[in-house]
């Protein structure tokens, strides 16, 4: 039975269903608080740290997916260049560079405003969404921070999306 199986017809609070996701996907996890959950997810490159948070007050799941990064002063400007250039590519999420924690932060907020509820389907789509970004911009990213490569150059290695089926 599917994960999402569990949950037809069911109101659930959203942290709810992002708690039995990681526990069906094994993911070490931790509630933080009722409308708040941390977890790791073991990507290609890195583990990836994910917070998903409830706001009640905008009806919104809010997702931040991290990662460290460490780049030299000389090539944030490179790397700033970068992050506009992949966010013209993302349509779902949005990266951005937080420099004070020194991490790579991908983002993401599903509105369910009117009373709407997030099924267990879109809240893993989000989260996996989120993991593929990351893998497939990561080795951007580095080449931007630790090379001598241009924010273009360093593009031409981001790993092209698939459409279809082989």
């Amino acid at each position: 039975m599917a994960v999402s199986e569990h949950f037809v017809g069911d109101d659930l609070h959203p942290i709810d269903i992002v708690e039995h996701i990681a526990a069906h996907n094994a993911w070490e996890f931790d509630r933080l608080a009722d409308d708040q959950i941390a977890m790791s997810v073991e990507g290609q490159w890195r583990t990836y740290s994910i917070t998903l948070a409830w706001s009640e007050y905008d009806e919104t799941l809010r997702m931040i997916c991290t990662f460290d990064m460490e780049p030299s002063a000389a090539r944030m400007g490179v790397l700033y260049e970068g992050l506009n250039a992949v966010n013209d590519q993302c349509w779902a999420g949005a990266f951005s560079y937080w420099s004070d924690a020194k991490l790579m932060v991908y983002k993401y907020g599903l509105v369910l405003a009117g009373g709407n509820f997030a099924s267990s389907e879109q809240i893993d789509t989000l989260i996996n969404a989120a993991v593929l970004s990351c893998e497939r911009y990561y080795p951007a990213f580095q080449l931007m921070a630790w090379t001598d490569k241009t924010a273009d150059e360093a593009l031409k290695i981001a790993i092209a999306e698939a459409y279809g089926r082989a």
